[in-house]
């Protein structure tokens, strides 16, 4: 099912992706979509009907390499916002765009923060091939993401993640937080021998970790009007990722919405924090 409204902001998601796609392009730096944005590239031909995100995958090495592009480049349409310098943002980089509003319920009382319609860029590092290695990175994570969503007044779905909630008021989270994401970086130098990881969202073990070869080189992948990278082994990542990804869901979970408490996309959000709307 498709919404106009849905539609405009799938738009201005796109513009700001092709920005960045040909920062990266310009500059020898890759990327790949992944998640719900590579399925929708292969099953759809471009974004999913009912999504109103666009996610990609970074190295840090080749984040690092698009920051100092982007900031030589000092858009004025855009933003990067990076939970290095934002206070109390412990997600993942997003580039927003000027000009719009994407204001999500749990942000609302963070005026401090840039609030336009964005693209995700997730860090996708390394761990070695060990188990117990792997497990400890992934602990580490949870204990990261957790934090991350008590910042931002996150319900509960079961009566454990209640108790841990209740067990970070405790705890030094703050501290614990920067030692942690210090171990997550700690083998993104591997050469040999490791599997790529991403465990900062709410991911289980298996689903966040991936063989080397599915990010090991990227191939132009159609997507809306364009082309973005992806895997070499988009489909493979696809299949280890969801299994019959070309299966549509159930009908009544193709609904399309704005997942924003207010949004935009000809006004920046600033009009609407400062209470002229």
């Amino acid at each position: 099912m498709e919404d106009k409204n849905v539609r405009k902001v799938q738009d201005k998601i796109l513009y700001t992706m092709k920005y960045i796609d040909k920062l990266c392009r310009d500059n020898g730096i890759v990327y790949y979509i992944m998640g719900g944005t590579a399925l929708g590239a292969i099953r759809h031909g471009g974004f999913i009907p009912w999504d109103d995100d666009l996610d990609i995958f970074m190295t840090p090495e080749e984040y690092e390499k698009f920051k100092k592009v982007f900031e030589t480049e000092n858009s004025a349409e855009f933003v990067l916002q990076e939970w290095r310098t934002t206070p109390n943002y412990l997600e993942y980089a997003k580039v927003r765009l000027n000009g719009t509003t994407f204001i999500e319920k749990h942000f609302m009382d963070r005026p401090e923060m840039h609030h336009g319609i964005y693209v995700d860029i997730m860090i996708l590092h390394k761990v070695p091939n060990k188990k117990s290695v792997q497990k400890k990175v992934y602990y580490k994570s949870k204990f990261v993401t957790l934090y991350a969503l008590s910042q931002r007044n996150w319900k509960p779905k079961s009566k454990g993640q209640k108790l841990a909630l209740i067990a970070l008021k405790f705890l030094p989270c703050k501290f614990l937080a920067k030692r942690f994401y210090k171990h997550i970086y700690k083998y993104d130098g591997m050469q040999k021998d490791f599997k790529y990881c991403y465990w900062i969202t709410p991911a289980k073990f298996r689903n966040g970790l991936f063989d080397e070869d599915f990010f090991s080189s990227p191939v132009d992948v159609p997507f809306e009007d364009t082309v973005l990278y992806g895997s070499e082994k988009i489909k493979e990542y696809l299949e280890y990722r969801y299994g019959d990804y070309m299966k549509l869901p159930p009908e009544d979970q193709r609904l399309a919405a704005v997942h924003a408490y207010i949004y935009d996309t000809e006004k920046d959000y600033t009009e609407y924090l400062d209470g002229k709307e």
